[in-house]
């Protein structure tokens, strides 16, 4: 035998045993990566059901805070027909919406009051009684 195919033979001894060696090695790196890929692949699919709610959530809060603006909006209607209606009241209280009292068929009824003063007399503002049953009489 040659002295070169002694190297050759122990060349590819020394290369089977490596690579029997290594071998494992290999394959563990290979499972560890293809199990790293699979935990990718889930961590994106978690990453991404996550995010979907999160956009789903900012939908619904976003026609929540719709809906609140709206209801803030009628509240502001509701409280000024109130302040109207209380202001109607006040007027009415105080004698200076009695016209408003009485039908143009009850005008003659209810000539000389509050309600209809006499034509040629003005009934003056301060004259009148602060008592609505009263009839709102001059001083």
């Amino acid at each position: 035998m040659s002295t070169a195919l002694i190297i050759v033979i122990v060349v590819v001894v020394v290369l089977v045993i490596v690579a029997l060696v290594a071998l494992p090695r290999i394959r563990a790196r290979a499972q560890l990566r293809g199990r790293e890929r699979r935990l990718d692949e889930r961590r994106e699919q978690v990453v991404a059901a996550h995010r979907e709610e999160a956009a789903d959530r900012d939908r619904r809060a976003q026609v929540a805070e719709h809906r609140a603006r709206v209801a803030e909006q009628e509240a502001q209607r509701e409280r000024a027909a109130a302040q109207a209606r209380e202001e109607q009241a006040k007027m009415h209280e105080q004698g200076l919406a009695d016209h408003e009292l009485i039908s143009d068929d009850e005008r003659d009824e209810f000539a000389g009051t509050s309600a209809v003063p006499d034509e040629g007399r003005s009934v003056p503002q301060e004259g009148r009684s602060s008592d609505p049953r009263g009839g709102g009489t001059a001083a």
